[in-house]
C-alpha cells in the first residue's frame, strides 16, 4: 500500500514537472513541428545530408526560433517567397519598405544562427 502511493506520488510528480515544461516548451519554442522539420530538410538538401549538417541545421533553427518569433518567419518567409515571381504584384513585394524590414529581421536572425552553430 505505501509502494503504491509513493509510486503514484511519483507519478503525480512527474506529471507536474512536465506540464510546467510544456508551458515553457509553448513560450519558448512556438514553431510547428512540420515547420521545424521542412526548414531542417531544406538545410541539409544545401549542406549535405551527413550527420554533422542535421546537427548544424538543428542548432541553426533552435538558434533562428529564439530571436524571431515563428510570425515573423513566416512573414519574412511569404515575402521571400512573393518576391520569386513575376508581375505586378511581385513588384509591390520587391519595393515596400515594410516587406524589405521583415525580410531583414530574418536575414540578421539567420546570419546570428549561423555564426553561432557553424563557426562557433
Amino acid at each position: 500500500m505505501i509502494r503504491r502511493l509513493a509510486e503514484r506520488g511519483a507519478l503525480a510528480a512527474l506529471a507536474l514537472a512536465l506540464s510546467g515544461m510544456a508551458g515553457w516548451a509553448a513560450e519558448e519554442n512556438d514553431y510547428p513541428t512540420d515547420a521545424r522539420v521542412d526548414y531542417v530538410f531544406g538545410c541539409m538538401a544545401a549542406n549535405g545530408q551527413t550527420r554533422e549538417s542535421l546537427q548544424k541545421c538543428s542548432c541553426s533553427l533552435d538558434q533562428l526560433a529564439a530571436i524571431l518569433p515563428y510570425d515573423k518567419y513566416v512573414q519574412a518567409s511569404t515575402i521571400l517567397s512573393m518576391r520569386q515571381g513575376i508581375g505586378n504584384r511581385v513588384n509591390e513585394f520587391k519595393s515596400t519598405k515594410i516587406f524589405d524590414d521583415k525580410v531583414a529581421d530574418l536575414r540578421r536572425a539567420q546570419a546570428e544562427a549561423e555564426i553561432r552553430c557553424y563557426h562557433g
